[in-house]
C-alpha cells in the first residue's frame, strides 16, 4: 500500500485499470472532498450532491472498467468533467428554469478587453470580501456560479473550465462575464460594501 501512495492520481487511475482495487480506494480518497464541495457548491442541496456525487462514480467506475480513461491530462478535470455532466443531466432532468444561459449567437467579440485581462484574484485577498463574494456567487445561475467555483477556487484555466464542462473557451469566457456583471451588479442592488486592506 505504501508504494501506492507515491502514486500520482493519473498512474491510481492506470493501476485500477490493471485490476488493483486498492489503488482505486485511494483514488476515492483522494479525491472526494473536492468532488462533493464541487457539486455542493453548484447544486445546493446535499441530498441532490450526494445522490450526484455516487453517480458520479459510478460513471467513474464503469468508464475505467471499460478503459476509457488514458493518462492524456489531469485525472481531477477528467473527474470533474463526469461531475458537470451527471450535473447538467440532473438539470435537464429538472427542467429548472433557474439555468440562465447565453443565446447560441452569443458574439464575444464586444468584451472589454480589461474585464477578461484584469487578474479577479487580486481581488480576494481578504478573507471577509472572500466570505461576502461566495454569498453573491451563490445567488447566481448554475453555470455561472460553475464557472466561478473552477476559475477561483480551483484555480482551473479557462481552457481546463471549458474541457470541463464540455463548451468552448468562449462560451466559459462569456459565463465568467455575465457571473461578473451579475456579480456587479448583485453589489450595487444590495448596496455591499467590498473593502479590500
Amino acid at each position: 500500500m505504501e508504494y501506492l501512495n507515491e502514486m500520482t492520481d493519473e498512474q491510481l487511475a492506470l493501476s485500477y485499470i490493471d485490476g488493483n482495487n486498492k489503488a482505486f480506494d485511494l483514488l476515492l480518497s483522494r479525491t472526494q472532498s473536492k468532488l462533493f464541495t464541487y457539486i455542493m457548491f453548484v447544486v445546493r442541496d446535499p441530498d441532490v450532491a450526494n445522490d450526484i456525487f455516487q453517480e458520479t462514480f459510478v460513471k467513474v467506475i464503469t468508464k475505467l472498467q471499460q478503459r476509457k480513461y488514458t493518462n492524456s491530462g489531469k485525472f481531477s478535470a477528467w473527474l470533474v468533467r463526469i461531475a458537470h455532466n451527471v450535473i447538467m443531466d440532473w438539470y435537464r432532468e429538472q427542467r429548472s428554469e433557474r439555468i440562465v444561459e447565453p443565446t447560441e449567437g452569443n458574439d464575444l467579440s464586444n468584451l472589454n478587453s480589461e474585464l477578461l485581462d484584469m487578474n479577479v484574484e487580486n481581488h480576494f485577498v481578504n478573507d471577509q470580501v472572500l466570505r461576502d463574494v461566495r454569498k453573491l456567487m451563490d445567488m447566481l445561475p448554475p453555470t455561472q456560479r460553475e464557472v466561478c467555483y473552477m476559475r477561483f477556487y480551483q484555480e482551473m484555466s479557462f481552457k481546463e473550465i471549458a474541457e470541463a464542462t464540455g463548451v468552448s473557451i468562449n462560451t466559459s469566457l462569456g459565463r465568467m462575464r455575465y457571473a461578473i456583471l451579475n456579480l456587479r451588479r448583485m453589489v450595487r442592488d444590495h448596496s455591499v460594501v467590498l473593502e479590500m486592506e
